[in-house]
């Protein structure tokens, strides 16, 4: 049997073997589990010899105690920024200034590196007699922050570079970045957890390198990419080309896209291959870096302003970005509508990852004749939705299929599908499955709409609550939810994946809290196609209370023209909303829906808006967690008593309504002298009964 020296030698020689594998070379050769059971070997053989245990191990990559703070460092040499160029003319005015000003001839060449630019966050790595001595963030390119310790658990930075012939002092620099699946799948963890999620890869990776405590930057799957360097006793190399190699030959990872190029043209056709790979590289890019290769040109080049006259990064146009079609799939709405959905290679689009564009019709993907398999632009709308601008032919696969819109809908009803149609008569652009209810998917997405904020707002119940629900059958339709208490004997939801006893009885509570609920809302949940808010309110106010719209729906339904006259002649309401409840009101299923529903809460008559209440004229604020009402619904209340709802607290606030946990708002009315009422005061004022 070895012994334990032995054991713990061959282990360090093994996790680092397979940590250049996988984080320089890109080979991995044994699983994440095989990797993590070697680490927790050697963890344990250490803590059984703590006096085998030394400071290069894997292990003490996290042994550093977590800082208060981070200390500033100065860079020897700045870490400056580098010019744009936003379009070819301008890659070519770079190289004439380059070549004016180094008094070339027309036809002398220029050699120039190019590579992708890594949209991460910028790291100086000082070595000293070949080992780690410092890593740095680039702060204001002159001072930055110590984030040694850190930087020690990053796994794919060396603690010692390689070949024992570096120069004695040695400052790499180059960019931290999260691959974009790592950054999906933390994302995932994060919501599972309970935890914010990140917006984009680089601010994950710069989050992460900037934590107090270690052990949680090395829980993070940062990399690290070299392309430059700062103080130097010795330089290595005469070309940028040269320093690349001398890099990946000691230990640190370059990026394997760079290339050298001999012209201009060269330049501008690698920005053109880079832009259309883009879509299926691991990282974030957001353009390519050129650099002259020569050194010493280099040097006499030197810099103007903070940018070196020798270096400038080509961008890709802002808020685009292209990327692969992996699949189209039809998502179903909760009117039936049909979404065709292009599931993308993600992509980072004004900095938010990208994986899914809305293709918006069956005609739209036919004028764009998107394919799977399809390289494709896309660009975030508004900076908000997705969308395919269209398709790059010439990287089109051979084979590629046009799409063909399903004629029936998704789900397993397979239920026909048919076009909407105008107020001419002429067929629409919408696809609407005819299944109504009967469609499970527009069954769990009136059930999404049913619970949200706007609607029944009960808390604890999202996406993932209601189709775990819907799957188990625990709810078909909105009056199942208030019953799910009575049936939890049975149904057992602590014992669920995601939830215990605490969670499991808040959310019941949340659900209880829910039984009384104003009209507006109960019409508003229903999910009438074209009743919205605003349409929701209007029918409150005009008929009052759930009985006399009740009254009115049915007999609309029946074709009664008094009906419908009365209906259509409300403020807000017209003939498209008018069918449609009386459509939604001839269906037996829907109208034994809502009577279920009904049976299961109090339905709170409108409220009229008054004409003499102590708060018309009057500006509210409102702060903390109110018991009785949701933000909402205080905030619909005021208004319809004639207020006005502020989001600040200032001298025209006439009055600050404070429950639970209230915070600056109620210090602010406190230092301005505004009168501050609680919850129940605000209600004596609405002439409203908690």
């Amino acid at each position: 049997m070895k012994g334990a020296a032995e054991r713990i030698a061959e282990l360090r020689a093994q996790i680092a073997r397979h940590n250049r594998l996988y984080y320089e070379l890109d080979r991995p050769e044994i699983s994440d589990a095989e990797y993590d059971r070697l680490m927790q070997e050697l963890r344990a053989l250490e803590r059984a010899h703590p006096k085998l245990l030394t400071a290069d191990s894997p292990t003490q990559r996290v042994g550093a105690p977590p800082s208060g703070k981070f200390a500033k460092v100065r860079h020897a040499v700045p870490m400056l920024s580098l010019a744009n160029a936003l379009a070819p003319e301008d890659v070519v005015a770079f190289v004439e200034r380059v070549r004016r000003f180094l008094g070339l001839e027309g036809g002398e060449p220029i050699d120039f590196t190019a590579e992708p630019k890594i949209d991460g966050l910028s790291l100086s790595l000082r070595y000293e007699r070949g080992g780690l001595a410092r890593g740095a963030t680039r702060g204001d390119g002159t001072e930055g922050e110590d984030v040694t310790p850190n930087v020690k658990a990053v796994r794919g930075i060396p603690r010692t570079l390689e070949g024992g012939d570096a120069p004695e002092v040695c400052e790499v620099r180059g960019e931290v970045y999260m691959m974009k699946s790592a950054f999906l799948a933390l994302n995932a963890q994060q919501e599972a957890a309970g935890r914010p999620v990140f917006a984009n890869p680089r601010n994950s990776a710069a989050g992460s390198l900037r934590q107090l405590d270690p052990a949680v930057t090395a829980s993070r799957p940062l990399e690290f990419f070299a392309y430059a360097w700062g103080e130097m006793t010795a330089l290595p190399a005469r070309t940028q080309w040269g320093m690349l190699e001398w890099f990946a030959r000691h230990g640190l990872k370059t990026n394997p896209l760079a290339r050298l190029c001999h012209s201009v043209e060269e330049l501008l056709e690698f920005h053109r291959e880079i832009e259309l790979v883009r879509a299926t590289l691991d990282y974030d890019i957001d353009g390519v870096v050129y650099k002259v290769d020569r050194l010493d040109w280099q040097e006499r080049l030197g810099f103007v302003s903070r940018d070196p006259r020798w270096a400038v990064a080509h961008k890709f146009p802002a808020q685009k970005a292209t990327t692969l079609v992996k699949a189209i799939e039809v998502q179903v709405g909760r009117t039936g509508a049909l979404t065709p959905v292009a599931k993308l290679a993600p992509v980072s689009v004004g900095g938010v990852v990208v994986s899914n564009a809305t293709l918006n019709n069956e005609d739209h993907i036919r004028e764009l004749d998107v394919r799977v398999g399809d390289t494709v632009t896309i660009q975030r709308a508004g900076d908000v939705i997705p969308q395919v601008l269209g398709v790059v032919r010439e990287r089109r696969p051979a084979g590629a299929r046009r799409y063909v819109f399903p004629r029936t809908c998704p789900c397993p009803l397979a239920t026909a599908v048919v076009r909407d149609r105008t107020a001419a008569g002429e067929e629409g652009r919408i696809a609407r499955c005819s299944g109504e209810l009967a469609c499970p998917y527009q069954r769990i997405e009136h059930l999404r709409h049913f619970v949200s904020r706007r609607a029944f707002d009960i808390d604890g119940l999202g996406e993932r609550q209601i189709a775990l629900f819907y799957e188990k059958g625990w709810i078909r339709e909105p009056a199942d939810l208030f019953e799910l208490a009575a049936r939890n004997p049975t149904i057992k939801l602590e014992e669920q994946e995601g939830f215990g006893e605490t969670s499991a009885r808040k959310l019941f509570a949340a659900i209880e809290a829910r039984r009384t609920v104003p009209l507006e809302r109960f019409i508003h949940a229903l999910g009438i196609r074209h009743v919205g808010e605003t349409t929701a309110r209007a029918l409150a106010r005009g008929y009052g209370s759930w009985p006399a719209l009740r009254e009115a729906c049915s007999r609309l339904a029946a074709g009664h023209a008094e009906a419908r006259l009365e209906m259509d002649a409300l403020d807000q309401i017209g003939e498209t909303v008018v069918d449609s409840i009386a459509a939604y009101f001839s269906d037996r299923h829907n109208v034994q829906m809502v009577e279920r529903l009904a049976r299961q809460v109090r339905i709170r008559d409108a409220e009229r808006p008054a004409q003499d209440s102590p708060l018309a004229g009057k500006t509210v604020v409102f702060t903390g967690h109110l018991e009785h009402l949701s933000r909402e619904e205080a905030k619909a209340l005021a208004e319809r008593c004639g207020a006005t709802v502020s989001g600040s607290v200032s001298r025209k606030t006439d009055w600050v309504v404070a429950g639970r946990e209230a915070g600056s708002k109620l210090r602010r009315a406190g230092e301005l002298g505004v009168q501050v009422i609680d919850e129940a005061q605000f209600l004596a004022l609405t002439g409203t009964a908690a």
